[in-house]
């Protein structure tokens, strides 16, 4: 079996920059555990599969639009939602499969999604995710390396800090960090001075990402928090990683706009002996 392998930056306008995610059409769906081996060798934060046919239990859809099921793997689970893989999947299926679409549709765990055309880049149609206020932990600071002034829990646990050159300069426990009961930890603080409404860093170590350089996905809890703080529902948001990515985000009621653009980096065929793995 031969199975297209695509590596592009998502959240990037040069390469090297953003965050890389494998893409990986199929003509029909492996066994997980063969996902999974695969995005283990693909040593990403995410790979991305497609397939076109959408399961029967669905909620209808824009027959005139094409149409996936997309699902994510980590080197270690599976993910409900990921937004620079999605993203990273639009801009192959826009260049290489579906070059006059206007808009793609994708069902996933997080129910349907949609990315549309935005000039040179895409538009990530999310369902927004407002964090609730919870109490500070301290061992979760302490596992930072930096006290919180306040802190919020969605999808996954945001620490708010005090501005945006502590978020650039934390240093974290990952192993501590993993033992906690969310799928990552979010640092964030307004970005005054940087050119962007606010920042964050996201750590992920429970699902086997210590730093996820950018975190379509946490914008979609994150543009909704800070929407309310700030008063605006069209922010800029900069993820100060080491490779860096800019998240352009509008939040509309209870869906989050997230935009970006990508640079592909590699592509190639991988060559399966699938009788021979286990699922």
């Amino acid at each position: 079996m031969h199975i297209p392998l695509i590596q592009i930056d998502a959240f990037a306008t040069q390469p090297f920059e953003g965050n890389p995610a494998a893409v990986m059409p199929l003509e029909s769906w492996l066994e997980d555990g063969v996902l999974q081996l695969l995005a283990v060798e693909n040593n990403l934060s995410e790979t991305a599969f497609i397939v076109a046919d959408i399961p029967a239990e669905a909620p209808a859809f824009d027959l005139s639009q094409p149409a996936y099921h997309l699902r994510w793997f980590t080197p270690a689970i599976e993910v409900d939602l990921c937004g620079h893989a999605t993203l990273a999947t639009a801009s192959y299926l826009f260049t290489d499969v579906h070059p006059d679409a206007k808009r793609l549709q994708f069902w996933s765990r997080s129910g349907w999604l949609f990315v549309e055309r935005d000039g040179d880049g895409y538009i990530l149609d999310f369902p927004s995710e407002m964090p609730e206020p919870v109490a500070v932990d301290p061992s979760v600071s302490e596992a930072l390396g930096v006290p919180a002034l306040e802190a919020f829990l969605a999808t996954d646990l945001i620490h708010v800090v005090r501005d945006a050159e502590t978020v650039r300069n934390l240093s974290p426990d990952f192993g501590a960090l993993a033992k906690l009961p969310v799928r990552g930890v979010v640092v964030t603080a307004a970005g005054n001075g940087t050119g962007h409404d606010f920042v964050s860093r996201f750590f992920g170590a429970r699902a086997g990402i210590d730093e996820d350089p950018v975190t379509g996905s946490a914008h979609s809890q994150l543009a909704p928090l800070w929407a309310g703080r700030l008063g605006s529902t069209v922010l800029s948001a900069r993820q100060l990683s080491a490779r860096g990515g800019t998240v352009l985000c509008r939040v509309e009621g209870e869906r989050t706009l997230l935009s970006g653009t990508c640079v592909r980096y590699l592509e190639g065929t991988v060559s399966l002996a699938v009788g021979g793995l286990a699922g």
